[in-house]
This record gives structure tokens, sequence and C-alpha cells, in this order.
């Protein structure tokens, strides 16, 4: 029988020969695992985690783990599906996107230390996408988002995102709604040496085929992704896009690309019309004629700005600043602008017209053909409707003043416009043109009501200066004061419509202190020798007694209730109608002279033809007719209901009411 000591000493060599049994097993099951290893065996878990962020199945072929303190994951054929239900065309590939391989450093300590998961590199080769929609509207693009605690996702701190590498990346993107097909080409490298604003790398992207249905290209250069990391170093941007006739570029650098604040961005656009912005901005625009704007874009106070800008539109000067605020369910827009010399025709597209003229600089071919088509269009109002949807995309708040109208042909001397839409609704008040010292100031009310536009306008003529009226003829002067009002109720969407459905009228009133060139008053009554004469110079002025107009608008006819002109030469007095409707008209005019002249041709003078090229002719039939003048006073004026709104306006002792009171009496030549 052995002794303790040596059953004691067996045993230790039994429990040691055992552990180094284990020792020796297990230094072989990690020799067996180092050589056998496959990080492969987890992707069925990488494929179901991913699938479940994405929403959408997400598969790889191989994955590999580089384990040490910066730990290298690379992760080879990336594939993400188009989403359940989703039947891409036979020409697009299988999958949304796809990944050759990628490159994840990630740095380990950074983690154990504060729990920030550090990626120090990121690098994709040959990521590509498929951006599509259907034209249904069904698209793949959008991503169901899901798993995860949502309590802790928002306690985690966010990656810190380090170097990125992408290499020969692509992608297409295909939206028929939008009459949208263009390709992209994704390439990060070094900055050149010399190039201060990208200083850490760039990110490039290469823009090339259609949207909105016009040829696009574009490039963007950005800042490395390292560069987001640091606070104190500004992300650069530069980005110049052609899409169509128009071009946009924006240069500059922002503080906080997250929150897009810190911006010191340079914004300039030009093209053919700015209503093509809308496409790339989604502020709607009415046509303008060509442009060219620079400015500073910045984001404040919840606002998209783009500040201090200035340009040309047309042949107009413009400056100011417009504001964009998020919202629900509209976004507003507050703009304020002004333009020192304004071109009236520049502003045609506000009320459908097409603006511009065939002289207006910057345009191309095209832009100038559409242009003089609108010009020979027998239509002088506008026909084209306003886009009710894209009014009501965004409230607005506008203020526009024009210090200077430089149209020769237009009596306005400047423009002041406050224009308003709220939830479709457009109010414009004031919209007020200045003519010498006067004003004409007008408000209108335009409310869509079954996608039909109730439009209200109230016009008043304060003080209108005569003698500005005559210059913007280039033939005839005057001086003097005029002064009235109109208004009109009516439906429509279209500045045609409105008025070839309109209801209201028109009064304008001038008294004694006035004068007017002598041609215009012996043409009137054909007066052929004064005419030369006047046309010479001799006599140059008649005075004007007395000018009173009364028209009424009944369903879009124009019809004249009362137009007197009365000078000490001679009382002219007009009647007739105007079908805005057909754009034409039927007016008379006839001159009895105060006076003997040499070839006087006393007959009335018709008015025809349309609103765009009407004719001037004398009235069949015999030029000495007696019957003319007595038709003229005594039936063709209309009864002395408008007296009482002349002396409203003039005083109980005025010379209107006195001429008229005369010519209902039959006492032409005492009216003057």
């Amino acid at each position: 029988m052995a002794s303790p000591t040596v059953a004691g000493q067996r045993a230790r060599r039994r429990g040691g020969s055992i552990a180094l049994k284990i020792f020796a097993g297990l230094i072989v099951i990690i020799a067996l695992l180092i050589v056998f290893w496959d990080w492969d065996w987890f992707i069925p878990i990488v494929d179901s985690q991913a699938s479940a962020a994405l929403g959408r199945k997400v598969t790889i072929q191989h994955l590999n783990i580089g384990l040490g303190r910066t730990t290298t994951v690379t992760v080879s054929g990336i594939a993400i599906a188009n989403p359940n239900g989703y039947t891409p065309p036979a020409a697009d590939p299988p999958d949304f996107a796809t990944v050759d391989r990628l490159i994840l450093k990630v740095d380990v300590m950074a983690y154990i230390r504060h729990q920030v998961l550090s990626l120090t590199t990121i690098e994709l080769d040959h990521p590509t996408a498929t951006v599509r929609q259907l034209p249904d509207g069904q698209n793949n693009y959008t991503l169901s988002m899901g798993g995860g605690n949502k309590s802790a996702k928002s306690s985690s701190k966010p990656p810190e995102l380090g170097d990125l590498i992408i290499n020969d990346g692509s992608a297409a993107v295909i939206m028929p709604r939008y009459k949208t097909d263009f390709n992209l080409a994704i390439q990060t490298r070094q900055a050149p040496p010399d190039d201060k604003l990208f200083t850490d790398g760039e990110i490039v992207v290469d823009a090339k085929g259609t949207y909105a249905a016009a040829p696009i290209t574009g490039r963007f250069i950005g800042g490395a992704l390292l560069s987001l990391r640091d606070p104190a170093t500004p992300y650069p941007i530069d980005l110049h896009v052609q899409n169509g006739t128009t071009t946009a570029s924006l240069v500059g650098t922002i503080e906080n690309p997250e929150t897009f604040a810190g911006a010191h961005l340079k914004l300039s656009f030009a093209g053919q019309n700015m209503a093509d912005l809308y496409q790339l901005t989604g502020v709607p625009i009415p046509a303008t004629p060509p442009f060219s704007l620079t400015g500073n874009l910045d984001y404040s106070k919840s606002a998209i700005r783009f500040d201090d800008f200035s340009g040309r539109v047309g042949s107009s000067d413009l400056e100011g600043s417009i504001a964009e605020i998020p919202g629900s369910p509209r976004r507003q827009i507050n703009a304020d602008l002004t333009s020192r010399r304004v071109d009236l025709t520049d502003l045609a597209g506000f009320l459908g017209g097409t603006p511009g003229k065939t002289t207006t600089p910057g345009q191309d071919a095209a832009t100038r053909e559409k242009v003089a088509a609108a010009n020979a269009s027998p239509s002088l109002l506008p026909e084209q409707t306003f886009n009710l949807p894209k009014i009501n995309i965004a409230n607005v708040d506008l203020r526009y003043r024009g210090e200077h109208i430089i149209n020769r042909d237009v009596p306005l001397d400047n423009i002041e416009v406050h224009l308003i839409i709220k939830d479709g609704r457009i109010t414009v008040d004031p919209l007020n043109f200045g003519v010498g010292g006067g004003t004409v100031a007008s408000d209108f009310d335009l409310d869509p009501v079954d996608n039909v536009l109730h439009t209200r306008a109230n016009i008043d003529f304060r003080r209108l200066s005569l003698a500005r009226l005559m210059a913007a003829t280039h033939s005839f002067a005057g001086s003097g004061t005029v002064g009235g009002s109109a208004h009109l109720v009516t439906t429509g969407n279209s500045v045609a419509t409105m008025l070839g459905r309109g209801n209201g009228g028109l009064q304008l009133f001038m008294q004694h202190g006035g004068n007017i060139s002598a041609l215009l008053v012996d043409l009137a009554g054909l007066q052929v020798g004064d005419a030369i004469l006047s046309a010479l110079g001799v006599p140059n002025q008649t005075n004007v007694q007395c000018l009173v107009s009364d028209f009424v608008l009944t369903d879009g006819v124009v019809d004249t209730k009362a137009l007197l002109l009365a000078t000490p030469e001679a009382n002219i007095l007009g009647d007739g109608s105007v079908n805005l409707a057909a754009q034409t008209l039927d007016l008379h005019l006839h001159t009895d002279a105060t006076h003997f002249s040499i070839g006087s041709l006393s007959t009335p003078i018709n008015i025809g033809g349309t609103l765009k090229h009407p004719s001037v002719l004398p009235a069949p039939g015999p030029l000495a007719a007696r019957a003319v003048p007595a038709v003229g006073l005594g039936v063709l004026f209309p009864p002395l209901a408008l007296l009482p709104t002349i002396r409203l306006g003039l005083g109980d002792k005025n010379a209107c009411a006195d001429t008229m009171q005369n010519l209902r009496e039959g006492n032409p030549h005492n009216a003057s």
C-alpha cells in the first residue's frame, strides 16, 4: 500500500498531465481556428441586421475582419434589393444598389475610452445605384428604416467619420413624371496643390442627362468628409449646373453643413426665363425676359435667404432680397425688390403675357422668336391662364418698387406694388403708378373659387398730368389735371377672359386750366387746313374747357355713356362700344367747330378694327350732312345723370357742368 505522500505525488502528476493535455488541446483548437477560421460564417447575421435596418433585403458575398487597435472590416459583393412589391423594368439591374467592396477602418480605442464609433476610413469600390420612379408613381428609393431601440439611438453619440474614398461610383436617376433621366459619376480625389478651398481633398459628382425635359449638365465639388469633423474648418462647396438655358452656381463655405449654418455662399443665376428656376428651386416665378442675378445665400432664423442680390431682368435692373421660410401646408416666401430703371414690358409675365421685346438684351434665337410671335399675334390682351396649383404652392409677400419707368410710349413714371398670396388668394394693394405729380392708384383681389379666380378691382386716377399723358404720344402736347375712377368685377383665369366677362365702369374728368395740342382737335374734325398749320406749330395749343368720359362695362362690352372734349375751337363728342371678348372697336367721334375753318370736313370719324390694330376712317356718306350735328348733340349725348358726379368731383360751378347743359339744350357754341 502506497503512502499518502506517494499517492499525492501520483495525483499531482495525473492532474498536471490532464492540464497539459487541455492546454495542448486549446493550442490545437486555436491553431485550427487560425487556420480554418472564416468570417463568412457571420454573413447571415450581417445580412439580417442590415436588412432590418434598411427595410429591404441586403446581402453580402464575403466578410473579413482584421483585428487590431485599428480594426479593418472588409465587405465584398454588397447588394441592396428593391423594395418588396416593386418590379423593375427589364432594362434595369435587378438590385437598387451594389458595392463591389466596402472597407471600414474602426478606431477601437476611441470606442473603449469614449463610447464613440470612430470610422477613420470609409472606402467604397464601384458603388452603383438605380434610382427610378415608375409612371404610376411607385419608386424604389423610399427607404423604410426599421429595427433598433429608439431611445437607445437617441441617447447614443453619432459616429465620427474620417476619410471617405469613392472609386468609380455611379448612379442613374429616372423619373418619368418629372421628365427626368440623368446619370451621376461620383469620385473622390486629392485636391490640386494650389487649391486653397479644398485643402483636405474633395468629392466630385458629375451629372449629365435630362431634367424637367431639358438637358442638364452639372458638377459638384465638395470638401472631404474628414473636414466635417473640424468645426474650425468650414466645409467648402463649388456647384455649377446648366439646365436647358438656365445656369446656376453656388460657391463658398458652410460652417455647419448639418444645419446649413454659417453659410458664406455666392449664388448666381442666369438664363432666358426666371420661370425655369422653378425646376431648380421649387419657387414659382412668372415668365421673365433673359436675366442674370448674383447674391449671398444664407440660412438664419429658420429661413433660407438670398440677400443683397443684384443684376438685370431684360432691360431692367433688379436688386433686393428673398427669404423662404419652411412651413406646412405651405412655405412662406418674402421678397423686397427694387429697380432703379424698369421696362414695363419685362413685367408682362405677371399678367400672363410674353415679357420683353425683340430688342431686349441677352435673348437667344428661340426667345426672340417667341417674342416676335407674341407681337405678331392679333390679340392684345394676354390669354395665358394663371397656373392656380403652382400659385397655391406657397404663400407670398412681395414688395416691389420701380423708381423710373423707361418706356417712352407709356405715360407712367414709376411703379409700386405690394402683392400677397395666402392660401391661393391673391391680393394686390397697392398697385400704383406715378404720372407727373399724380397717381393711378389701384387694388385687386383675386379669390380662387372652384379653381376659377373671382376678381374685384378698384382704380383711382388722382391728379394725372395731361402734359405727361400727351408726351407719351410724341405728337401732341397739353397741360392740366385729369381725375376719375374705375371698377371691375369679373371671373376667369386669364386677363383676356377676365375682361371678356367683366362688369364695371370708367369715368374721367378735366376742366378749365388745361390745354391740348390743336393738332389733336383738328385731326378729330378732319380740318385739313388747320391740321397742316397745327403740325407746323400754328396754332400749337388750344385750351381745354372740359373733358368728360363715362363708360360702362357689361359682360365684357364697354358702352359709351358720355364722351366730351370741349375747347374754344370745337366740341368733340363720342359714342360707341368696345367688345373686350372679341377685342374689337366700334367707336365714333364727331367734332363741331365753334369757328369758321378753311378745309373743314365736318363728318364723324369711325374707330374700328381691333384693340391691337385699330383703324381710324371718316364715316361714309355726305360730308356736310346736317343731320350729324343734330344727332351728335341731341341724341348721342346721354341724360344729365352724370352731372352730380362731375359736380361732386369738380365743384358746383365748373365748365363741364355748364358745357353739358348747353349741349343738351342745343347750344353747342355757347358750351365753350
